[in-house]
C-alpha cells in the first residue's frame, strides 16, 4: 500500500475551522459523521453550538482530540478540549495568528492605514540609513 499525501482526515475528534455561518471563524470538534456531506460539530469552549455542518463549510486543521468516543456529549468534549488546552494551541498556531492579523488589518480605518504607512516609511528610512552606514 502506497503512502498517502494527505495527513488531515475527516474523523471523530478532528478539530475544524468553520468557514461560513453564524459561528464563522471559530473552531469546533467533529463529534459524529452523519454522511459523506455532513458532520455534527461541537465547540463548547468556543461558543459553537452542537449542530450539523456541511463539510464544504469546514476546514480541517492538524489538531485532533484523542480518545473522543463517537457521539460524545458536550460535557465530554469540553473536558477533553480543556484537558488538551486546544484553544491555547490553536491561538498559538501560525494559522490563527495570520487570521487575527488579517482581521485586524481589515478593521483599520482610513486614518489608521495612513499612520501605518507613515510608520513603514520611517522604518524603511532607518533601515536604509543603518545599511549605508554599515557598508561605508
Amino acid at each position: 500500500m502506497a503512502d498517502s499525501n494527505f495527513t488531515r482526515f475527516v474523523e471523530v475528534g478532528r478539530v475544524v475551522l468553520l468557514k461560513k455561518g453564524p459561528s464563522s471563524g471559530n473552531i469546533a470538534v467533529i463529534v459524529e459523521i452523519i454522511d459523506h456531506n455532513r458532520a455534527i460539530v461541537d465547540g463548547p469552549t468556543t461558543s459553537v453550538p452542537r449542530q450539523s455542518y456541511p463539510f464544504k463549510h469546514l476546514t480541517l486543521t492538524s489538531f485532533k482530540l484523542t480518545g473522543l468516543p463517537r457521539a460524545a456529549g458536550s460535557g465530554v468534549v469540553k473536558k477533553l478540549v480543556e484537558k488538551e488546552a486546544l484553544v491555547d494551541k490553536w491561538n498559538k498556531s501560525a494559522w490563527a495568528q495570520k487570521r487575527e492579523a488579517s482581521e485586524k488589518r481589515r478593521s483599520l480605518s482610513d486614518f489608521d492605514r495612513f499612520k501605518t504607512l507613515v510608520l513603514k516609511k520611517q522604518r524603511r528610512d532607518r533601515v536604509r540609513k543603518a545599511l549605508s552606514k554599515a557598508s561605508a
